[in-house]
This record gives C-alpha cells, sequence and structure tokens, in this order.
C-alpha cells in the first residue's frame, strides 16, 4: 500500500510542543474559555466546601449543638451544592463547545490546507491515512478535549484544595495519606505508560487497516478478476489481528488501572479511619474531622483514578494530533507567479497575458497556447532523472501525440506543462513567458485534462460537467455534452441532465464516463488540451464515439494527446517517440513510417508498447 503508516508514529515526539500548540487554539474562543474556566473554579471551590462543611455538621449532632445550629449548617450545605451543580453544569457545558469549536476550527483548516497541496502530497501518501488523520485522529481529539480539559483543571484545583484543608485538620493523617498516594501515583505511572504504548500502538494499526479497507475497496474490481479475495482477507485478517493485539494490550493495562486504585483506595480509608480513631480517643481531633478528612481523601482519589482511566484516550489524542499537525506543517502549493490573465487586452478580443514591468505598465501578451519545451531536466526522485534534455514545441491549434512504453515519461511531461510539479533544468515557455512566472490558478484555468481514469462526483450530470467552470449557464452545459457526442446517452437517463449519480458512477458504462469527463473539458472552453490516454479503457465502437468528441473538441485549440493505440495519433501534426525521457523519433505518421524506426515497427507489430 502506497505509504502505509506513514508518519503514524507509535508514540508522540514532542508532548509539550504539541499540548502548547493544541491550547493555542483557544485564544479563538476566549470568552467560552473564561467562563467556563470561572464555572469549573465555582463548581471545584464548592466541592471543597462542601466536604468541609461535614465536620461542624457531624460534630453538632455528636456534641448536641441544638437542632438550630444543625440546621443552619444544613442550610449552607445545600447552597454549596446548590452552586456546585450550577458550576460543573454551565463549566462542562461552556468545556464542551469549547472544545467543539476547537476541532472545527483545526478540521477546517486541515481540510482548507490540504486543498493548498501540491500533487506530490497525495502521491506519497495513502489517501487511507489521509482519511484516518481526517476521522480517527480528530475524534479522538475531541473526544480528549471535551472531557480532558474540564477534567485536568478540576483534578488540579480539587487535589490542592483538597490537601489544603487536609493539612488543617491534621498534618499527621495528611503525610499518612501523601506517602499512600505517592504510591498510587508510582503504580499509575508505570501501568499508565504500557496502556499509553499499546493505545498508540492500536490508533497506529486502526490507520494501517483503514488503508487497507479503502484500497481494496476502490479496487474491487480488480479484486474480482484476479480473484485476490483470498489474498485480501488473509492480509486483512492480519491487519485486523494485529489490531485486536495491541487493543487488547491497550484494554488490559486500561482496566488494570481502576481495580489497583480501588483496592489501595479502600487500604488508605481503613489507615486513616483507625489511625484517625486514635485521635480522637487522644482528643486531638474530632469525629467531625475524620469524616471530612475521609471525604477530602476521596475527592483526591476521584481524579486521579479519572486521569488514570483517561490516560489511553489523552496520549492517542496527543500522537493523533501531532498527525494533524504534521499535515498542516506540510509547505503548501508554492506560487509565486506574477503574470495574470485579463480580458483587458487594449480592445483586442479574448484573453492577454498581463506581465508586470518595471514602469508599472503591464506587457499585454495574447493568449494562443503556443508550448515550448527547451532543454528540460526532471525527476520525481533527485536520483532517478525522468526526462532529459527534452526539446519540443508546440504551435496554437497543434496536434502533438506522445507514444512510447510505460515509464517513458509522457505523462510526465503533461504534468510539467500545467506545473503539478516543477523541473529541474530548462525552460517551458507558454506563448513565450516561462511558465514558473505564471500564475498556476490562472495557468491551470486556460487548460482542460481528459484521464483514462475519470473521476465523477456525487451529484447531477450538469453538476459533474459544470465542475469544468462552474459558472457555466445550463445551456453552456448542454453545448458542451453535444460537442462531446455526451447528449445522446443523458437525454435516455430518468432525469436526464437532473440524473443523481454517486462517486463511482455504477450506473454508468466506462465510455459514458470518459463522454462527460470530456463534456467536463469542453465546458471549461481551454486554450490547451491533454488527453492522457483517455480511449485506452474502452472498446474500439466506444472509442470511435469518443473520439468523434474529442476531434471536436481539439478544433482550434493546442493538444497534447498520450495514446497506447496508434490508431488515435495518426492525424496528429507532430508525433514524440519517448523512450528513457528522450525523444528518439519526431514527426508526423507518414515521416515516421518511412523513417522505419521505432514507430514504424511499433505500427507494423514487430514490437509491441510495454
Amino acid at each position: 500500500m502506497k505509504g502505509a503508516a506513514k508518519g503514524r508514529s507509535v508514540r508522540p515526539e514532542n508532548v509539550k510542543s504539541t499540548l502548547t500548540r493544541l491550547f493555542s487554539y483557544f485564544k479563538y474562543n476566549k470568552i467560552l474559555f473564561i467562563a467556563g474556566i470561572i464555572f469549573i473554579i465555582i463548581g471545584s471551590l464548592g466541592t471543597i466546601a462542601a466536604n468541609a462543611m461535614l465536620s461542624p455538621i457531624i460534630d453538632s449532632l455528636v456534641e448536641h449543638a441544638g437542632m438550630g445550629v444543625f440546621i443552619k449548617y444544613v442550610l449552607g450545605m445545600a447552597i454549596i451544592v446548590l452552586f456546585i451543580g450550577i458550576g460543573e453544569y454551565y463549566g462542562n457545558l461552556f468545556m464542551a463547545k469549547l472544545a467543539q469549536r476547537t476541532v472545527h476550527k483545526i478540521r477546517s483548516e486541515m481540510f482548507a490546507h490540504v486543498e493548498t497541496l501540491p500533487i506530490s502530497f497525495f502521491d506519497q501518501n495513502a489517501h487511507g491515512e489521509l482519511m484516518s488523520t481526517f476521522t480517527n485522529d480528530v475524534d479522538m481529539l475531541n473526544q480528549s478535549l471535551e472531557q480532558g480539559t474540564s477534567q485536568i483543571i478540576v483534578s488540579f484545583i480539587t487535589v490542592m484544595g483538597s490537601f489544603i484543608m487536609m493539612i488543617a485538620i491534621s498534618p499527621a493523617l495528611t503525610v499518612l495519606a501523601f506517602v499512600m498516594l505517592c504510591v498510587m501515583l508510582l503504580i499509575t505511572r508505570v501501568v499508565g505508560k504500557h496502556s499509553a504504548r499499546n493505545f498508540r500502538a492500536q490508533q497506529m494499526q486502526l490507520g494501517d487497516m483503514n488503508g487497507y479497507v479503502e484500497e481494496i475497496m476502490s479496487g474491487q474490481k480488480v479484486v474480482k478478476v484476479f480473484n485476490y479475495e483470498n489474498r485480501a482477507m488473509k492480509d486483512f485478517a492480519k491487519k485486523n489481528d494485529a489490531l485486536r493485539k495491541s487493543s487488547t494490550l491497550a484494554s488490559t493495562f486500561g482496566v488494570m488501572l481502576m481495580p489497583i486504585v480501588g483496592s489501595l483506595s479502600f487500604v488508605l480509608y481503613g489507615m486513616i479511619s483507625m489511625s484517625g480513631a486514635y485521635l480522637v480517643i487522644l482528643g486531638i481531633i474530632t469525629v467531625g474531622n475524620i469524616a471530612a478528612f475521609l471525604q477530602f481523601t476521596r475527592t483526591i482519589l476521584r481524579p486521579i483514578a479519572q486521569v488514570s482511566n483517561q490516560l489511553n484516550t489523552l496520549f492517542a489524542a496527543i500522537a493523533g494530533a501531532e498527525r494533524i499537525f504534521k499535515v498542516l506543517d506540510e509547505k503548501h502549493e508554492i506560487d509565486d507567479g506574477q503574470v495574470r490573465l485579463t480580458t483587458n487586452c487594449n480592445g483586442r478580443d479574448g484573453l492577454c497575458w498581463s506581465i508586470p514591468q518595471n514602469d508599472g505598465e503591464p506587457k499585454l501578451v495574447p493568449l494562443r497556447g503556443d508550448i515550448t519545451f527547451h532543454e528540460v531536466d526532471f525527476g520525481y526522485l533527485p536520483e532517478q532523472q525522468v526526462l532529459k534534455k527534452l526539446d519540443l514545441y508546440a504551435k496554437p491549434g497543434q496536434k502533438i501525440a506522445f507514444v512510447g512504453s510505460t515509464g517513458a515519461g509522457k505523462t510526465t511531461v503533461t504534468n510539467l506543462i500545467n506545473r503539478f510539479y516543477e523541473i529541474d533544468e530548462g525552460t517551458i515557455l507558454y506563448d513565450g513567458i516561462d511558465i514558473r512566472s505564471i500564475n498556476k490558478h490562472d495557468l491551470r484555468s486556460t487548460m482542460s485534462v481528459v484521464l483514462q481514469d475519470v473521476h465523477l462526483f456525487s451529484g447531477t450530470i450538469a453538476d459533474n460537467i459544470r465542475y469544468g467552470r462552474l459558472d457555466a449557464t445550463d445551456d453552456e452545459v448542454v453545448e458542451a455534452a453535444k460537442l462531446a457526442n455526451a447528449h445522446y446517452f443523458i437525454q435516455r437517463l430518468p432525469d436526464g441532465y437532473d440524473t443523481l449519480i454517486s462517486a463511482d458512477s455504477g450506473g454508468l458504462s466506462q465510455g459514458e464516463r470518459q463522454l462527460l469527463s470530456i463534456a467536463r473539458a469542453a465546458v471549461a472552453n481551454p486554450t490547451v488540451l491533454i488527453l492522457d490516454e483517455a480511449t485506452s479503457s474502452v472498446d474500439t465502437r466506444t472509442e470511435k464515439l469518443i473520439a468523434k468528441g474529442m476531434d471536436q473538441l481539439m478544433q482550434g485549440r493546442t493538444t497534447f494527446v498520450i495514446a497506447h493505440r496508434l490508431s488515435t495519433v495518426r492525424d496528429a501534426n507532430a508525433i514524440m517517440v519517448l523512450e528513457h525521457g528522450e525523444i528518439i523519433e519526431r514527426g508526423d505518421h507518414d515521416v515516421l513510417m518511412d523513417l522505419g524506426g521505432r514507430y514504424y515497427d511499433l505500427n507494423v507489430g514487430s514490437v509491441e508498447l510495454e
């Protein structure tokens, strides 16, 4: 699987910086954050006060202070409990809203940033991995923020306040409780360390399995045709089993904490009760003091147990946040082109390139579709050169075809024209302008691409055609469909152009999908057209229908054709035969046939394209 588990680390690399960056998002919702903190503090202080009230209430009964004193203390307790309820309700409500808005912003930023990333990012990262970051990691982060943030604040205030009150009641009992708590924290740390490691491994295995499932589901036709079902099930079983093992270990250590903490809590209660009883006999503290002290002990133990139980989620959320931030830190596609398209062509019709000049008055160059490669070198990796000193040109309206073996560099040429990748050496000129100087959005708006693998989106037929130009009118959509020879089959659909299709467009044939792709290209009204083996996966009859649509589309446009079937390139103005990133033959069909070289051998069948 492409890029499997890439970047999905087993443990967080820098917890401090990740948390700092994560909490920095709270600044976008300061009111919610401050209000939440205030109400959480009210609820936490109320809990401490309620525990402290136990001592005078019990002592008033033990010492027969009178019903009036008892009622006074009970009413005070009731008011405190009311404040606790208000504080906890609004504190949790505001922090939950804060978590939702924070995750909403992170998710929005991540999607917006991904849309700015270069094609190379998607070539190097599995789609399933990316989807796992968008779903599993974001959901885990949301859960941790929603529950963990308020819990950490409550725990800190409650623990600190309770210790102060315990010291005030009995320093000796506080020392005893502190020693026992240290033992519990040590055990929690050891068990939590193992739990966190296995929980992060679980997240890694989950991302790996999601990526595999996405890959297999999208390639079901290949799975079926090559009888790959059993192998796929075996591979899935291995990944699923690895996920089960890591999840089991994570859960085992996770559920181990609560019984351990619970058992040690009972031991602590017993020790404090017996020691406290002895102090009561000595007259050092009262019975009410023991009751309040035990309640403070319970108040301290509860957040420790809760935090221990949340360690799994916390560490998984931190690891997930790191992966999210790694995506956000990916360098976006650089676009420093200053040359823009304009309709202000000094009275001339059409579009012009506006080239900034030092005197402030831009130079205007008509948009024509003149493409020139001059000694272009390019490699996807530094040690792998794909194109070597490539020279070619395409005059406006010409049809240039590329043929050659798989990996010869045909598709790479077209990827460089629209700046999906930047060249290493040489220059590519568009109407005499270095394409690196042209704004990418404007550059690509003059081009349309028809690929072998058609990708349609969920929506109507018209929406999919209009994807080529979002402001296209209904009439323009229909005209584009007619130009592509797609109008006939669209009319026969149940709702015509309003027929809903899914992303995989299962109700359409491969040929119909391709015709829609051509219509999408046509509605964009491009100056430069790129056809990348657009008919290689359809039958001969459909190929003729598609070819007719493409012929109409190519009229008056500079066209680059990558063809596996040589019959589709015979009428090209120039045919480039590429091998190992170099043009070994060039000319029209007749010239190359007379040459008797590689192209001739391909046509007469003495050799085949590999």
